[in-house]
């Protein structure tokens, strides 16, 4: 047995048990949810398509860091198109799953995608153009699906009608390009650990640099309390950059 082969196989016994486990439980869940009428058949496609939406946007941090000399991303496996590797159990499942159930529209994250800005070639420019270029990435795929959308003659006979009606194409575009609107709009909110906060970051100077570094490592706990305390302050937000996007839908 070769020595990497030897690695996966060690690799399945330490997380394929509870990997196949959490599979289990999930598909019991989504079982139970859709038997009851839980969710609706648009949460369903919008959360199977938020699961590449995020995986693609922690990619692109990794392939642009790449591009302006760092390759931390490149050389722990992270630019890569498998799930697997940027699943985050809290950001890319659970939380998702939770906010679908309650707030009946999802966002989360993948597991960030390791970035040294310290390797960069120019290090305080250049993290801005790593930190925005997830963001980016899901503009581009939801300008993209808005595109598929529109030109399609027949597309405007369905407004108006039941997404249930909507031919399967068309509602996974659609739930692609929201999915995609709603993760690039959540991440240019400029609060640490979010990727608008590479602007922020930029703007501020360098002498009030180590206290930003010391208060950004608590910033996580205000997003989260954002999140679950404040749902229609965001839910507005997102609806204003939706209604953006869908103007070009249309």
């Amino acid at each position: 047995m070769s020595l990497r082969r030897e690695m996966r196989v060690r690799q399945f016994h330490r997380y394929g048990p509870w990997m196949l486990g959490g599979g289990a439980l999930l598909a019991l869940i989504g079982y139970e949810v859709a038997k009851r009428h839980l969710v609706s058949k648009f949460t369903v496609i919008y959360f199977c398509c938020l699961i590449p939406t995020i995986v693609l946007h922690e990619i692109s941090h990794g392939v642009v860091a790449n591009w302006c000399g760092d390759t931390t991303a490149k050389d722990a496996g992270r630019l890569s198109l498998n799930p697997l590797r940027h699943i985050d159990p809290i950001g890319t499942v659970l939380l998702p799953i939770f906010l679908s159930l309650t707030l009946h529209q999802a966002f989360g994250w993948a597991k960030p995608v390791p970035v040294n800005t310290a390797r960069l070639r120019h290090p305080r420019n250049q993290a801005v153009l790593v930190g925005l270029a997830g963001p980016l990435t899901n503009a581009l795929i939801a300008v993209a699906a808005a595109l598929a959308l529109h030109f399609p003659a027949h597309f405007a006979s369905y407004i108006g009608l039941p997404f249930n009606s909507w031919p399967l194409g068309e509602q996974i575009l659609f739930a692609l390009g929201e999915a995609n609107v709603v993760i690039a709009a959540f991440n240019l909110i400029p609060l640490p650990p979010l990727d608008g906060s590479a602007v922020l970051e930029r703007l501020l100077p360098t002498s009030a640099l180590p206290g930003y570094y010391r208060l950004r490592q608590y910033m996580m706990i205000l997003v989260i309390v954002v999140v679950l305390w404040a749902p229609s302050v965001l839910n507005s937000y997102f609806n204003d950059a939706i209604n953006l996007w869908g103007n070009i839908v249309l």
